[in-house]
């Protein structure tokens, strides 16, 4: 199985980026991973909420295979502990799934078309965070589960 995140506008903070890349290389030791930035929406102050998530979904969209599996990164999604995600991932692995996309949408969330065409909602918390930082959180995440699927030492019950 392939997993690939998806999301809108690049990275600023250095620091922030050092992170997810030093995740983004360990975890290719488990899986193959991409994560694949859609840059930011140009003139968005001309354009109402609804419009920019039309016009991200578009792109979100045609970042898509038809065999993809869709999962969108949304506050009301299925929250899990590490452990129950890393039980999620093995599942998706055991169903055959080719490529796993999640995505974390911008800064409004996403347009009904993504919702539409998405197969399943994750949540990673309820509290808010910046869209970078989610990038990180999720990216760790995903490393611990494949360490927990491998019983390794990271993640401590």
């Amino acid at each position: 199985m392939n997993i690939k995140l998806i999301a809108i506008g690049k990275t600023d903070n250095k620091a922030l980026q050092s992170l997810i890349d030093d995740y983004t290389k360990r975890l290719s030791f488990y899986i193959k991973f991409d994560l694949d930035i859609i840059p930011d929406i140009k003139n968005v102050k001309n354009l109402s909420e609804a419009q920019q998530k039309e016009k991200e979904g578009e792109l979100i969209l045609g970042k898509l295979t038809a065999t993809d599996q869709l999962i969108v990164l949304d506050e009301n999604g299925t929250t899990f502990s590490s452990v129950g995600f890393s039980d999620y991932l093995q599942k998706k692995m055991n169903s055959g799934t080719k490529t796993l996309v999640f995505v974390i949408g911008g800064p409004y969330g996403f347009s009904a078309e993504v919702y539409k065409k998405a197969q399943g909602k994750v949540s990673l918390s309820e509290m808010t965070f910046s869209h970078q930082m989610v990038r990180l959180f999720f990216i760790e995440q995903l490393y611990r589960g494949f360490t927990i699927l491998r019983n390794e030492p990271y993640h401590h019950q």
